[in-house]
This record gives C-alpha cells, structure tokens and sequence, in this order.
C-alpha cells in the first residue's frame, strides 16, 4: 500500500489537485486550508470518518483537532512545493485527482521521487504548524517560550516559532504508518526526518529596530522559519544528491528485520540530513499506469536551454511542436505623483513549444 501521504492527503483530499484549490467537498470546507480559519467547534473535523488512518493516526486526528487544519495545510504546501521545484523534469511532481493516492502508483517504489515528496510534506507539516501555533490559531500552542535571556545589544521579543513543537506533530503524525521492521518503513522515517530537519536547520534570528529615527538603539529578536521556498531549494539539493541504498536481512527476537546500508562503499554514508532510495526510478518519458509516469508528450520546454528542461531532453528525443501564443501584458507603465501607477495593455506575440 502506498506510504504515509495516503493518510495525509485524506485530509486534504480534492483540495489539492495539481496545485490548484478546490474547496467544494464539505471535508475542505471543515478543514478550512488556510491559516485564518474560524472555530473547530463550529466546523468539526469527522476524524473518524475520514478513510486511509491508521489507529495511531485516528487517535492524534481526536486529540490535537486544534492543529489538524495546519496538517492539511502543510500537506498541500509541500505538494506545491513540489510541483514547482520539479516543473521543468520529466516527473513535474503531477497529481492525480481521485481516490487517496494523489500521487498515482510513483510513491508505491521507493525511488528518489518518493523520498523527497516524503520529506517535503512531512516538512510542510512541521512549517505549516509551528507558523499557526505563532500566529495564534491554536489554543494547544504558542510561541517558544524558552527564549527569553537578554543578548548583547539586543533583547528576546516578538513570539521565537516553536519549531520543536511543529516537528513534533509531524513526526506523530507522519510516522505513525512506518512501524514494519521493513526496509520501507525504515527509508520513509529517515527520509520524514530528514525534512523536518531542514526546517530547524534554517531556523534564522529575525530582529526589529527600536529607536529615534530608526536609530536601532534597541533591537528585539525571535527565531523565525524561513520562507519554505527556501527549504524547497535545499530539499531539491537533497534530491539530487540522495544516496543510494541495498536492503540487508537480520534476525533479532522480533523477527526478521530490514534495514538499509550504502550501496557504494566509496562515496560517503548519507548522513541524517541526506535522502535516501533503494530502488531505480523510471525515466517518466512515456505513459505508464504501471509506474505512474505520465510521459512527457504535450509538456512544454524551453528550446535554448541545454539542461533536463530543454525540448532535446524533457522530449526524450521524440522532437516539439511550435505554435504562436498571444498574451496581453502590462506595458508603458507611468508613475504618477503622488501616488498610483497606469499602465497600458499591450498584445505580445511568444513561440510555446511543447513535446511531440
């Protein structure tokens, strides 16, 4: 069966459909996707009713309702984070509107592909609910009150996000489906991990000035999470650079036990920042059901670049279609005092090329 996003993507369900909002089941409605949501007393999420948990996850689901509207939250940020770090590979990180399994079969081999959507929405979880709990949203949760010492030249103040508490759900949550002494149960916790790392590990000091004139006299600072677009870009490196693995079987008294070593003895271990895979992924360039690749034929590429996203490769050779595309933009903008801008419409002509 599909890995823990079958339980995640429960919750966000039709919501999340290509990047896209869909707001129209009652689900998303009670969920509410987005961060100035009304009640949960009003609008009750049916824990019980929703398919693909596990006991483990249904019991978290009733006693942090509170934080579950963030959960669907992160799910769906992470997605998109997705779909955008990979909008120009042959796998553009597409999802499939129907049933649990958003990602079709490409998440049931435990390639690349899966390690990092494992780790960007597990870390989409982690951000999404520590940046609810700062900003008040949940009653369960607040900001980091550990920091509270005066520094050199400066003062704790603001609200410092509770990033360890934001881990914490994910982790409960995430985890909750990886309990086999299974090699894919053990990947699929490194790589959870792993991303909710990167979100403490760019945990960054953000500071306000105090003072005459902005004269800074005074500055008052809190940890803050960075824009996740960042932890996109790090994860991506991640991706890239993930580390191939083999399974080896042992017995302990629990029985037979999978775990997961370095493929290639040469290059050095992953460490618990990397992602790691041990199956092959396929190359995405035509249709398989089988795989979940959706090839890549009507896609469109950029004819100058040189890279995966040039219509040489993103084709898979197959060759482009050309066609003229009329977009209107703005132009001739002029400033105005004080103070507006106007500008004018203008129809501009541009050459799309997709993959034959």
């Amino acid at each position: 069966s599909e890995p823990w996003i079958t339980g995640l993507s429960a919750f966000a369900g039709r919501c999340v459909v290509a990047g896209a909002d869909v707001l129209g089941s009652s689900l998303c409605r009670s969920l509410a996707l987005h961060h100035q949501y009304t009640s949960l007393a009003s609008q009750p999420i049916p824990c019980g009713s929703i398919p693909g948990l596990v006991p483990k996850q249904l019991r978290f689901c009733r006693n942090y309702l509170e934080v579950m509207p963030s959960v669907a939250q992160g799910v769906k940020i992470g997605i998109q984070e997705c779909q955008h770090q990979f909008r120009g590979r042959r796998w553009n990180c597409t999802t499939v509107d129907g049933n649990l399994a958003i990602f079709g079969p490409v998440l049931d081999k435990a390639t690349r592909e899966s390690a990092f959507v494992h780790a960007i929405a597990s870390a989409g979880v982690a951000f999404a609910v520590t940046r609810a709990c700062a900003e008040g949203s949940a009653t369960i949760c607040g900001c980091d009150a550990r920091r509270k010492a005066r520094e050199e030249g400066w003062k704790w103040g603001g609200c410092s996000e509770d990033v360890e508490f934001g881990s914490m759900v994910s982790r409960e949550f995430a985890d909750a489906r990886e309990n086999r002494p299974d090699a894919r149960s053990a990947m699929n916790r490194h790589n959870n991990e792993a991303g909710r790392i990167s979100i403490t590990d760019h945990m960054y000091l953000k500071c306000k000035c105090h003072g005459l004139s902005g004269s800074c006299e005074v500055k008052t600072c809190w940890w803050s999470q960075p824009d996740f677009r960042v932890i996109g870009d790090y994860m991506k490196d991640k991706y890239d650079s993930a580390s191939e693995m083999v399974v080896e079987k042992h017995r302990e008294s629990r029985g037979w036990v999978e775990t997961l070593r370095p493929k290639y003895a040469f290059f050095k271990p992953p460490t618990e920042t990397d992602l790691v895979y041990y199956e092959g992924s396929p190359n995405f360039c035509e249709p398989n059901p089988e795989t979940g690749s959706f090839g890549t034929r009507d896609r469109v590429c950029n004819l100058t670049s040189h890279g995966i996203d040039g219509c040489d490769l993103l084709c898979c050779g197959r060759g482009h279609n050309t066609r003229t595309e009329e977009r209107k933009e703005k132009c001739h903008c002029v400033f105005h005092w004080c103070c507006y801008v106007s500008c004018q419409a203008c129809l501009r002509v541009y050459d799309v090329h997709t993959c034959k």
